[in-house]
């Protein structure tokens, strides 16, 4: 979380919010701010890790995951409400950067009671351990909160700094603590958490708005062969320049739940 760091760039999200159904073109928002495209293009990305469109293009995918559970609107309309003229690419792209697609997502709260509940039960958190090349590195690292938490850690490595889509690597821990990955090969990653208090309700991780979250604004850079620092993970409660949690939960909590069930059937 980045803060003191071109703050006009927070007047420009707080307008963004605000006209997310209105065509939002790279000069509309760097006249906002009486900027160039090209230098508010720049300051952006160094503030937010993104560039502008594909902020507004994340937001809007996030206002179609609303749309989906909480309204009866057609999928087909739901991709005109957020400037998806085509239902074909409407779909084509919630899939990709949600994991599953908007019918799915939208018949899918039955499915996240049904995984929350098989969390809730199950005894043994270990996973399958890969077995990988010298070249291959282990990412390890520590969990923590700022506020007190009592529930599942989801956190992923991804390949942007944005939580979308299927992470390269990810796992699920069973409270604040440690976590690994291993097996990760040489590259650039991003590192992503958030949580499920066990509390909650389906709705409140089908739409993580108001989760405890963290991001990694800095990649992870794996070099063969390199041990990785540990990484200190803080979770945080959602600030206004968060991009949106995109990828759906349950399947994260669904691909755990696959690949702990081998371990836990040799016990």
């Amino acid at each position: 979380m980045t803060t003191g760091l071109y703050t006009e760039i927070d007047e420009v999200i707080d307008y963004i919010h605000r006209h997310i159904f209105d065509p939002l073109p790279l000069s509309r928002l760097a006249g906002h701010v009486s900027y160039s495209p090209y230098h508010f293009t720049r300051i952006f990305k160094e503030r937010m890790g993104l560039s502008p469109l594909y902020y507004v293009s994340a937001l809007r995918l996030q206002k179609a995951k609303d749309l989906l559970l909480q309204t009866n609107l057609s999928i087909r309309d739901i991709g005109l409400e957020i400037g998806q003229q085509s239902l074909g690419t409407f779909t084509t792209r919630f899939t990709e950067r949600v994991g599953v697609t908007p019918s799915q997502f939208r018949n899918s709260k039955h499915q996240a009671d049904h995984l929350f509940r098989s969390l809730q039960q199950l005894n043994d958190w270990r996973t399958p351990h890969i077995v990988s090349s010298q070249q291959h590195a282990s990412i390890r690292g520590t969990v923590q909160a700022t506020h007190p938490f009592n529930g599942i850690i989801l956190i992923g490595l991804f390949a942007k700094p944005i939580p979308e889509g299927m992470p390269i690597h990810g796992t699920l821990i069973s409270g604040l603590g440690d976590f690994s990955f291993t097996g990760v090969k040489p590259g650039t990653y991003y590192l992503m958490a958030t949580s499920v208090a066990w509390g909650m309700q389906a709705m409140d991780f089908l739409l993580p708005n108001t989760t405890l979250r963290t991001r990694s604004k800095e990649p992870i850079i794996v070099k063969p062969y390199t041990p990785v620092p540990h990484q200190q993970v803080m979770l945080y409660p959602p600030s206004a320049d968060d991009p949106p949690i995109l990828i759906s939960l349950p399947a994260l909590m669904n691909n755990f739940l696959n690949r702990v069930s081998p371990m836990t059937g040799k016990r």
